[in-house]
């Protein structure tokens, strides 16, 4: 809520809300963040024995050597736009496209928030490479004196050029794979090993998000307010360690079973890949025959629980993408179009419509037989064993669950076509250009 309406509701001048907002901010900025949030507030051992997942511990390192695990990425607080020129330059982010400062959030793999640092500008000079780099050169809050080798720092992409000044203090850094100049996905020894860390990087995200549920840092912010983001950021992330639970609650035992799971299929190759591609299926002169996914030729596809497609997926976020996907692929009779091959037995075939552009689909193959054997996908990410893409979920979701549910449709899942709400230039200017056409052809009879 701004000064004005805080004043109305107290009964106060604008002033003097100014004058007690400041005094509460220093006050918890002196008593209680330093409490709550810092590398002095609480060490190393108990971050390992407290706020580490036996899932992250089990994925990444040696379980005996317990290595502190810190999930590092940058989150994103706007502002508005500043008419010194130099400043508007330096805070202005070619990736979001608008002026910003960025917070570098440091967190367990519980989503226990270790630190934050800075804000930073958020020009090119200071991507999360550099943030990172500056942090620790400079010893920020005696960063280095923290950690310890063989410590973990997992990290997205963008940290790539942190590599070797983590190298250099012993600190392994786990990271996404890059897909190789030339290839158009990774393989499946790649996939698999970015999954594993994507399975403990998410809680970073999750964090940033929590963080923002404080209205006061999901808005634009008035330039008036630079000097004290970083310590209203401070103070909410220290409100978050204090009163809200963890953001990961599995159990040992649960942990540990996924862990397992994903640890030896990450060992595993993609035969059904292999089989694809030494056939020869991805090519245009196979012989697929459409049909419709409730046509009795697939009704031998295993039928199972959404609790048994999530063992699959080995996460929620697939399965929640596959029900977005699906409701796209929907005709408006209900049917949903799936490919087969006499020629290849208990094996299906689709092709899914890139949720980014337009112009891309994804082609996917599916085995199976009492139960789903293996899958495959030309997407990025599509030669994974560990889990699987959203597009092959998707199909899996269909045919094994939604079609046996007739409650199942798009509008149950709540993701509602707001199209028809929304006025569609293109729609009326092709409707315009078919009636001349249709009107030419007429003169010309």
């Amino acid at each position: 809520m701004d000064n004005q309406m805080l004043g109305t509701i107290f009964n106060m001048t604008k002033y003097q809300i100014r004058r007690a907002v400041q005094s509460a901010r220093k006050a918890l900025m002196s008593d209680f963040v330093p409490r709550n949030i810092g590398f002095s507030h609480i060490t190393r051992e108990e971050i390992i024995e407290t706020h580490t997942r036996p899932l992250a511990q089990h994925l990444l390192s040696d379980i005996t050597t317990a290595p502190a695990i810190l999930v590092l990425d940058g989150t994103y607080i706007y502002i508005q736009k500043s008419g010194n020129y130099t400043f508007s330059r330096r805070s202005f982010s070619m990736h979001k496209r608008r002026p910003l400062l960025k917070p570098m959030m440091i967190v367990s793999t519980t989503g226990y928030i270790v630190n934050v640092l800075g804000p930073y500008l958020a020009d090119p000079k200071n991507n999360d490479s550099s943030i990172l780099n500056h942090s620790i050169l400079l010893n920020t809050e005696e960063i280095q004196s923290w950690i310890k080798e063989d410590d973990i720092f997992v990290v997205d992409r963008g940290f790539r050029d942190s590599e070797s000044v983590l190298n250099d203090l012993g600190i392994r850094m786990e990271m996404p794979a890059f897909i190789p100049k030339g290839q158009k996905q990774l393989s499946t020894e790649e996939a698999n090993n970015s999954r594993l860390v994507t399975k403990v990087r998410w809680v970073v995200e999750s964090v940033n998000g929590r963080v923002k549920t404080w209205k006061y840092l999901g808005k634009t912010l008035p330039n008036s307010q630079i000097p004290y983001i970083g310590d209203y950021v401070r103070i909410v992330c220290s409100l978050c360690n204090k009163y809200r639970p963890p953001i990961t609650s599995g159990t040992f035992d649960a942990d540990i079973a996924v862990a397992s799971k994903m640890t030896m299929l990450a060992k595993k190759t993609n035969e059904l890949q292999q089989f694809v591609l030494e056939n020869g299926l991805d090519k245009r002169s196979m012989k697929w025959t459409s049909i419709d996914a409730d046509s009795n030729t697939v009704k031998d596809f295993p039928r199972l629980a959404e609790e048994d497609i999530r063992e699959l997926t080995i996460g929620v976020y697939q399965l929640k993408t596959a029900k977005s996907y699906a409701a796209e692929h929907l005709t408006d009779d209900g049917m949903f179009e799936i490919l087969v091959s006499n020629d290849v037995p208990n094996i299906v075939c689709a092709k899914i419509q890139s949720r980014h552009t337009s112009a891309k689909k994804y082609s996917l193959w599916i085995k199976y037989c009492e139960t789903i054997v293996s899958w495959y996908c030309t997407c990025k990410n599509g030669a994974r064993v560990v889990g699987m893409c959203g597009h092959i979920s998707c199909i899996i979701w269909y045919l094994a669950f939604a079609r046996h549910h007739s409650n199942a449709g798009d509008e149950s899942l709540g993701i509602r076509d707001w199209t028809e709400d929304v006025d569609d230039a293109a729609r009326a200017i092709d409707s315009s250009e078919d009636e001349d056409a249709l009107d030419h052809q007429g003169q010309e009879e």
